[in-house]
């Protein structure tokens, strides 16, 4: 193979010739050469230098005539027409003589190194300034798939050649302040994976949309890979744990979902591409099986270790050897360029009502203004800055338009399609793979797009009031008083990870099992019993698998696996179902197995109905997720919680029936708490801190059990009152005689994020914990602070991350 100055194997670069061969095959280069012993595959290929891009401008004047649109451009011309005019002119000049024999030789050396004749390659471009920590031209220049024989190989590295002056491409260099002459293309030229086949997808060592370092996200789609970058389908996603993922043992795959996949690209029956309908069976099932998700994000973790920062990685897998491959690779550089000590909200200060539609939710940001549909890139005078661009997939020829918008939403694509990495870098809220924006969404209508809600962003009627927060976490103080957060929804909790919380205090299965799983655990279970209609909503919604109760489990364990991974080592708090039975009955299924109560409140709910025959089936589906997450996937910091214990015997059945399913207290470090939310539970505390690890009081139901008023009732709101001597004296009376047993005691409820001095109350009792929702987490913090200080004197505060236990409550300073 020829290793003159135009052509250099990729065995022979490292990340040090970015300025040589551009960050794309400078990153080919560096895993080739030194990831290869840990098992990482690269195919093998080779690149052009930017010596040789020069060596072509420097023919009949280009590079002058370049430079003369380019100051055309600044004085005045439209965009597209200088860019069109430059590529024109850079594809009239003949590649020169040597860089055309040194490519063919060293394909030719490359197919006789395969043992094939005209072997498939993927032809990409790489300029030198691509891939910088301060900048991504990551799709700005073109790609080319299935290039066979030296002819489509020539025409196809010419092509890469023009792309250096595509539209985009010359808009991010003005945007970014880069001069157009300064940058260099390269070209690689690689072995294809025959992923038509099989599938092919990106790699995020972190979550794209949050920035949460402690996991690998892994996209799959049918087919080449186009698909997925381009926003054509909305592919599986596997959120793999990398502190489980380094321990063998462990099942580091903590959550998996199953995309779409209507399109797959394929090879075309003349070369390149053409894109094609998936079958149903190929959309019904994943493309990557649970062990190949563990070797690519093994891989991944290796990658990042090596480049000592958060890499964004392509993957093929060829479907006649069934092996899998890394095929590019480079820094992350959208959520690894945020100040971690800064925490940006924004939230709706008004009710939305019903959103119009909604889809996969990008960033955490609001945007609104008059939508505009658009079916493909228009001038850029015919789209108004701030409007809302609604369109069915974007490609790098949309960017002009994009930065345009204050918001985007499309009918296709996943969290890797170029309109979620593209709306990401711009900081601009994006709403994609919504199935039918483009149908339902009408040009000249007013609409807010939320991402600020959770995973699923939405699109609302109007423009909705909102507000943006912004916050220095450097400068919340500590406290001693753990400070932990509620959560209920999985697909949110990545995005408070920055919070210095000392944990979860609440993590509620209602919300799980109502949004995700959706179906009566006692349904799923037995079918028989559900009516027809039932019955056949349980069939779709299962998707047909046999086993329905594991289709439970799966469901219930990804969502706590995710909220447990969130906070990881810190404890999190996980409380068993604790539906009402009017609740229960609303779930798909639940009416023929949920009795109808005069009073649900206070009827057949909480650990009443772990042991009893109408709910001991459901109970061990809950606790074997429970199990699966904390003794499969390695999340120990679970810890699980019983509400509504009644007495003590009913506290004996519920950890004999835990016992039963493997969750036995103590084993494998298990600690089990009750909720404190009945007069019992404060009465009896002793008692049942011989059988619990610990306390977390529920403020609304004791405070409804304590006075006798039902919480929901509006007649008696002003009677309902968690500040009332008799809630206060209870709490006042568990805090010291559970911690006398050594039982932590914490309280998770509204009250401290609303009342300042309820706050100060718990603090002045000792209560190691007090937990909140996620935005009210600054404010809560810096009463706590206050409170303490109060107490306490100056000084009396500790590092974040020592135990309340730790410190002597009762002593003077």
């Amino acid at each position: 193979m020829a290793t003159a100055l135009r052509v250099v194997p990729f065995a022979e670069l490292g990340r040090q010739d970015v300025g040589r061969v551009g960050g794309k095959n400078a990153s080919l280069g560096e895993m080739t050469a030194h990831l290869a012993s840990a098992g990482v595959r690269v195919p093998p290929g080779f690149a052009t230098t930017a010596d040789a891009y020069r060596e072509l401008l420097d023919g009949h004047g280009l590079r002058a005539r370049i430079e003369s649109q380019i100051g055309r451009l600044h004085e005045g011309a439209l965009l597209d027409e200088v860019g069109a005019e430059i590529r024109s002119m850079i594809l009239a000049e003949p590649l020169p003589a040597r860089l055309r024999n040194e490519v063919v030789a060293a394909y030719e050396q490359l197919a006789r190194d395969q043992g094939r004749h005209d072997p498939e390659v993927a032809v990409r471009s790489s300029a030198t300034a691509e891939d910088l920590p301060e900048a991504s031209f990551a799709g700005q220049q073109e790609t080319y798939l299935n290039v066979r024989g030296p002819a489509q190989l020539l025409q196809s590295c010419h092509r890469c050649f023009a792309s250096l002056f595509t539209d985009r491409a010359i808009d991010y260099r003005e945007r970014m302040g880069f001069a157009h002459l300064s940058v260099a293309l390269s070209v690689g030229v690689q072995i294809m994976v025959r992923s038509d086949l099989a599938g092919a997808g990106v790699i995020f060592t972190l979550d794209p949309e949050s920035g949460f370092p402690e996991v690998i996200v892994v996209s799959a789609a049918w087919g080449l890979g186009e698909t997925v970058v381009s926003g054509q389908v909305d592919p599986d996603e596997h959120t793999v744990f990398k502190p489980s993922l380094k321990d063998p043992a462990l099942d580091s795959v903590i959550d998996v979902r199953t995309g779409a996949k209507r399109k797959k690209a394929v090879y075309g029956e003349r070369g390149l591409t053409r894109t094609v309908d998936t079958t149903c069976e190929e959309r019904s099932r994943t493309v990557l099986t649970a062990a190949e998700v563990r070797q690519l994000a093994g891989w991944a973790m290796t990658v990042e270790e090596h480049y000592g920062c958060p890499m964004d990685l392509e993957w093929a897998k060829d479907g006649l050897t069934g092996e899998l491959a890394i095929v590019q690779a480079r820094p992350e550089t959208v959520q690894s360029r945020r100040r971690t000590t800064t925490l940006r909200r924004c939230r709706l200060t008004v009710s939305p009502g019903e959103s119009l539609i909604e889809g996969i939710a990008v960033g955490e940001a609001i945007g609104s203004g008059p939508v505009v549909v658009l079916d493909s890139p228009v001038d850029l005078d015919r789209f108004p800055t701030g409007a809302v661009l609604v369109t069915g997939i974007t490609d790098p020829d949309w960017e002009p338009v994009m930065k345009r918008a204050s918001a985007i939403v499309t009918d296709h694509g996943g969290r890797t399609s170029h309109a979620a990495i593209v709306s990401r870098e711009l900081g601009v809220p994006a709403v994609v793979g919504t199935g039918r924006a483009t149908e339902v969404l009408c040009s000249g209508h007013e609409a807010t797009v939320s991402c600020a809600e959770g995973a699923r962003g939405q699109v609302y009627a109007g423009l909705l009031a909102y507000e943006e927060r912004e916050t220095d976490l450097a400068e919340l103080p500590a406290t001693r008083t753990h400070v932990m957060l509620n959560l209920a929804d999985p697909s949110a909790a990545f995005r408070w990870w920055r919070l210095p919380a000392d944990g979860v205090g609440l993590a509620r299965l209602e919300f799980i099992v109502a949004h995700q799983v959706k179906a009566h655990p006692m349904a799923l279970l037995h079918p028989e019993r559900v009516d027809q209609q039932d019955r056949c909503a349980i069939e779709q919604l299962t998707e047909g698998r046999l086993d329905r109760g594991q289709y439970f489990v799966d469901r219930l364990a990804y969502g706590v696996a995710r909220i447990a991974a969130s906070r990881w080592p810190a404890p999190v708090v996980v409380r068993t179902s604790d539906f009402k039975t009017n609740e229960y009955a609303r779930l798909l299924g639940g009416r023929a197995f949920e009795p109808v109560e005069a009073n649900p409140m206070i009827g057949w709910r909480g650990a009443s109905r772990y042991y009893s025959d109408g709910y001991r089936d459901g109970f061990a589906l809950e606790c074997r997720a429970l199990r699966r997450v904390r003794d499969e996937m390695g999340l120990t910091n679970v810890i699980v919680m019983i509400p509504f214990c009644r007495t003590l015997e009913e506290a004996d059945r519920v950890l004999a029936v835990m016992a039963e399913q493997g969750l036995r207290r103590g084993a494998n470090g298990l600690k089990v708490y009750v909720m404190a939310e009945i007069p019992s539970n404060i009465v009896l505390a002793e008692d049942f801190a011989e059988r619990f690890d610990g306390f977390s009081i529920g403020s609304n139901d004791l405070t409804q059990l304590t006075l006798g008023v039902d919480r929901d009732s509006e007649a008696l709101a002003h009677v309902f009152d968690e500040t009332d001597p008799a809630v206060t004296r209870s709490i006042q009376t568990l805090v010291p005689r559970a911690q006398a047993a050594g039982r932590t005691v914490g309280l998770c409820g509204q009250r401290p994020s609303d009342d300042p001095a309820f706050t100060e109350f718990l603090v002045k009792t000792g209560i190691d914990s007090i937990s909140v929702a996620p935005d009210s987490f600054a404010a809560v913090k810096q009463h706590v602070a206050a409170a303490e200080m109060n107490l306490h004197g100056e000084g009396r505060t500790v590092p974040f991350g020592t135990r309340p236990s730790q410190v002597d409550l009762t002593s003077s300073h």
